[in-house]
């Protein structure tokens, strides 16, 4: 087992919806920020790659097919590089309906200096640092943080050759997947989870 599609696009780009498609379509586990909460021990190797640390990723993201959203998304060139035969997926959206969408959701908890509990803390002393180090913490400046996101989607255009990309909004669902997969497309709705709307109505402000 070992990872077949490294997810170079942000969150607020679908990527609960695709973490619950590609786990369909693999038959396996995708690594998601939800997994980060999930295994907590894995934060201070998380934490390491933020400051820039070496990190040995086969091991880190063992048992998982693929890895989609942040904190993976952070570190496409390494991933990328690792796991040569894996298919580079970079799933995009209007970067205002992005930024909105994360405004009213992740980036709240991000910007706050400190953890809301002592629970959060090692979790929130690595995302201030990943966004530090690797996009922008200046997230409540749409212009910065848009910026941020255009630069990043910018660096994976240039460095991932087309053979290798595959870019994809929520809209495109199935097909595009499945055939840079080579698997046959579900007789099925694509998955939609994980809104703004839902968010909201599910966490608390504090919530990651």
């Amino acid at each position: 087992m070992t990872i077949q599609v490294v997810g170079a696009g942000l969150g607020r780009t679908g990527t609960t919806s695709l973490k619950a498609a590609l786990e369909q379509l693999l038959r396996g586990s995708c690594h998601h920020m939800l997994e980060v909460f999930a295994h907590p021990e894995t934060v201070p190797t998380w934490h390491a790659a933020a400051r820039g640390e070496p990190v040995d990723w086969p091991a880190l993201l063992a048992g998982y097919e693929a890895i989609v959203d942040w904190p993976g998304a952070a570190f496409w060139p390494q991933l990328t590089e690792a796991f040569p035969d894996a298919v580079v997926l970079l799933s995009t959206r209007d970067p205002e309906a992005w930024y909105r969408s994360a405004r009213a959701t992740i980036f709240g908890f991000i910007d706050e200096t400190e953890p809301p509990d002592e629970s959060m803390a090692d979790w929130h002393a690595f995302i201030r640092d990943l966004f530090a180090n690797t996009f922008t913490l200046d997230l409540g400046d749409q212009a910065a943080a848009i910026a941020a996101f255009e630069a990043h989607y910018a660096a994976v255009r240039e460095a991932v050759p087309a053979d290798r990309l595959l870019e994809w909004t929520v809209t495109d669902g199935w097909g595009p997947l499945c055939e840079a997969l080579g698997v046959d497309v579900p007789d099925q709705p694509f998955p939609r989870l994980n809104t703004s709307e839902e968010w909201a109505a599910g966490h608390q402000p504090v919530d990651g």
